[in-house]
């Protein structure tokens, strides 16, 4: 991995899921953003928008994923009304809801198959708060449920998309760095 001191854009995301979904995209569209001069930056939540903007060089392009529910966060830290315009993309509820519907559920339920993980899934669907919930919200939370386990899911999901299923948040953020 090369690692550029200065680099031509960053992009802040919330999390390190999001910044492995951003990774993952890249490669498969056969690009190295560290070497191409973009630095991908797990921000630890939106609320630390503010900060990390602070914290960017003056030249340097900026863009970014959030989720639709912290968008208040971004267009008071952007200073506009649409952070799109400021290179921001919203992804509805969150990247892994993006991932889940593009992968489908059958789709995601091979991967966690692949991962191992599918006497866990079953495991998780018979606790009595899962058994009458839709497959795709017992997906999300499992999704979440074990430290790192997002990250993983996450770069695996977007490895497992054709190119032009990609979520449109995800495609848009490459398109602009």
């Amino acid at each position: 991995m090369v690692v550029v001191a200065r680099p031509r854009a960053v992009v802040l995301v919330e999390g390190v899921s999001d910044r492995e979904a951003v990774l993952a995209a890249a490669r498969a569209q056969g690009r190295d953003l560290a070497a191409d001069g973009v630095r991908v930056v797990a921000m630890g939540g939106a609320t630390a928008i503010r900060r990390h903007l602070a914290q960017v060089a003056a030249g340097v392009r900026v863009a970014g994923l959030y989720d639709l529910g912290e968008a208040e966060f971004f267009r008071r830290a952007l200073g506009g009304p649409d952070p799109a315009a400021a290179h921001f993309h919203a992804c509805v509820a969150d990247l892994e809801d993006e991932l889940i519907r593009a992968v489908g559920v059958a789709g995601v339920e091979a991967v966690v198959a692949e991962q191992g993980q599918a006497q866990a899934l079953t495991t998780f669907r018979r606790q009595p708060a899962q058994r009458d919930r839709a497959p795709e919200a017992q997906l999300h939370r499992f999704l979440g449920t074990t430290s790192g386990r997002k990250a993983r899911y996450a770069r695996a999901l977007v490895e497992r998309l054709e190119p032009a299923a990609v979520p449109a948040p995800l495609r848009a953020l490459l398109a602009c760095v």
